[in-house]
């Protein structure tokens, strides 16, 4: 059967399931989308700017876990996409990106939207390709959804010539793909396996740490049957909130630069370290050196071998899917008749319940103003906790991570390694199309929201009922936090000094508005957002300029040099 480059693409999408391509259309990329046009299997969601069709595409993976797709131009099409792109490498979401580009005959000849597409996101991509020949396009598509979901998952780019779509082929698409330089381990080493299990039993002051390769290997099962089954303390990264309840009794809260006391000050005096799928960045467990205890051992699980040793020298290094590599300490443990002295573990548990007293998450409760911790705290109230959370950077997001208890995967979507400004929005768009009927709310501030507000056209347009919850405090708030702590108050820059009314904005793109000036109306806004079930609502919360995020570790720092609110 002899297709177009066009159909082609548009068959491989079928055959790999796809459901929905974020994108904006442009002269390199018509043949693909008049094939768009021409079936209904693959619905395309039209964005307003192709960053949101990076986002977007990324919030649809990280909140079902499928493979985002998105499609885009040539030249700005694809510059405008980068920041999206590089966002979802960080975090190692699967996506595939479609970029048009210039006919081959033109390439490096400074044509008409021409960009090397290849070279400009070659350090932002799992891989990228350039299809030349439309005999190819079949098989690099195949291969662009399998590197993209199997190892360490990633964006992986396809960039296809507009004279290749145009162009004839056989159409096969093959079933199975095997690549002979690309072959990531995915079972754990029995005998390290072994030997993480002796360590872990035999600990005194047990700590498991885990990120967010345990909600993209879909492991929280197996983590919450492993913490059960020993009685550990847990703590999540940013990334890993959700992959074990945030209500459990064994969790002791985020952990790193904005997290509690109890679970940094466990981090760095456990004598038995598990770390999960996470990876020892800057955030997490600050300075190195610092971090550093030659009395601890370190277990480390995780899919990437590059990341293990990179930052924090380990003891016991395991390569492998993290589902499987607990599955196989699981069996270990139930059928050894050893288990952790329990005796070590209820003083273990004592010091971090000592620990614990210290609220390091308490704040001003009778305030005239608007906290917004109590925004967050109405939210997760109100949603049951069972909604799906996107957010953009900055004090809001941490507020929501410490805030809002995450009892599953995949309720969490925000940009971890990156931190993108502008991401909350469009990413709240792939997650409701990703979960239709779920309850989705983007928390945002004034000066995220600004960066991708344009989407809320694109919200209008396909009836996407997103809350947007904008603790508004005129400044762009983790900046100014850090200026008041570490540039002697001078707010250079970061005061917005000029806003919209957020409420007639959202008003003129069709949605419904709200302002929220005063605490007592709060949770009566909140409230009238969710019975509107079918509308996008903007709250406008109107929150103390001068609140600050703590706990606080400063740059540098190590994990017990916290900064704590009434310190200062």
């Amino acid at each position: 059967m002899q297709l177009t480059g066009a159909e082609i693409v548009i068959r491989c999408l079928q055959e790999e399931g796809v459901e929905y391509v974020f994108g904006y259309p442009g002269g390199a990329v018509l043949n693909i989308y008049d094939e768009l046009f021409k079936q209904e299997q693959v619905k395309h969601v039209l964005v307003r700017h192709e960053q949101g069709a990076a986002h977007a595409a990324d919030g649809y993976s990280r909140s079902s876990h499928k493979v985002g797709v998105c499609l885009v131009t040539s030249g700005p099409g694809v510059t405008n996409a980068v920041t999206g792109i590089a966002t979802a490498y960080m975090d190692s979401i699967p996506m595939v990106i479609i970029t048009g580009q210039v006919p081959t005959h033109a390439i490096g000849q400074d044509a008409f939207q021409e960009c090397d597409t290849v070279g400009i996101t070659r350090p932002c991509v799992k891989h990228n390709f350039l299809v030349k020949d439309v005999a190819q396009l079949a098989v690099t598509m195949k291969k662009a959804f399998y590197l993209a979901q199997t190892g360490r998952p990633g964006p992986v780019l396809v960039d296809i010539p507009k004279d290749v779509t145009q162009a004839k082929a056989e159409y096969s698409y093959p079933k199975t793909i095997s690549l002979r330089s690309y072959n990531p381990v995915t079972r754990g080493h029995a005998g390290q396996i072994k030997k993480a299990v002796g360590l872990l039993l035999e600990a005194k002051r047990p700590m498991v740490y885990t990120g967010g390769g345990v909600i993209l290997n879909t492991a929280a099962p197996q983590l919450t049957r492993l913490l059960r089954l020993l009685g550990f303390p847990c703590t999540n990264t940013l990334m890993g909130l959700g992959g074990f309840p945030g209500t459990d009794p064994q969790f002791t809260g985020m952990l790193g630069m904005h997290g509690t006391y109890e679970s940094n000050m466990a981090m760095q005096s456990c004598d038995v370290l598990l770390a999960v799928g996470s990876r020892f960045d800057d955030r997490v467990i600050g300075n190195p050196t610092h971090f550093f205890r030659a009395d601890r051992k370190i277990i480390h699980i995780d899919i990437d071998p590059s990341s293990i040793s990179k930052r924090v020298r380990v003891d016991v290094p395991i390569v492998g899917y993290v589902a499987d590599v607990l599955d196989e300490m699981l069996k270990l443990i139930e059928s050894s008749p050893q288990r952790p002295d329990a005796q070590a573990l209820k003083e273990w548990w004592g010091q971090i319940k000592e620990w614990q007293r210290k609220d390091c998450l308490k704040y001003d409760r009778k305030s005239a103003l608007i906290k917004p911790q109590y925004v967050i705290e109405k939210l997760y109230e109100l949603t049951g906790g069972d909604a799906i959370i996107t957010s953009d950077v900055g004090q809001h997001q941490m507020w929501v991570a410490q805030y809002y208890k995450f009892d599953k995967p995949r309720r969490w979507i925000n940009s971890g390694g990156l931190g993108t400004m502008g991401f909350g929005l469009p990413a709240a768009m792939g997650a409701i199309l990703a979960n239709p009927g779920a309850t989705v709310a983007c928390v945002t501030g004034e000066a995220s929201i600004q960066m991708c507000i344009q989407e809320l056209s694109t919200c209008k347009q396909y009836h996407l009922p997103v809350k947007i919850v904008n603790l508004n405090n005129k400044y762009m708030g983790m900046v100014r936090q850090w200026q008041q702590f570490f540039y002697g108050n001078r707010y250079a820059e970061s005061y917005m000094d000029a806003l919209p009314d957020f409420t007639k904005l959202a008003e003129a793109y069709g949605h419904v508005g709200m302002k929220v000036e005063k605490p007592g109306d709060v949770e009566g806004a909140l409230r009238e957002a969710f019975k509107l079930k079918d509308r996008l609502v903007f709250l406008d919360m109107i929150t103390d300029q001068a609140e600050n995020v703590f706990p606080m570790i400063p740059g540098g720092k190590g994990l017990t040099e916290m900064i704590f609110a009434e310190e200062l």
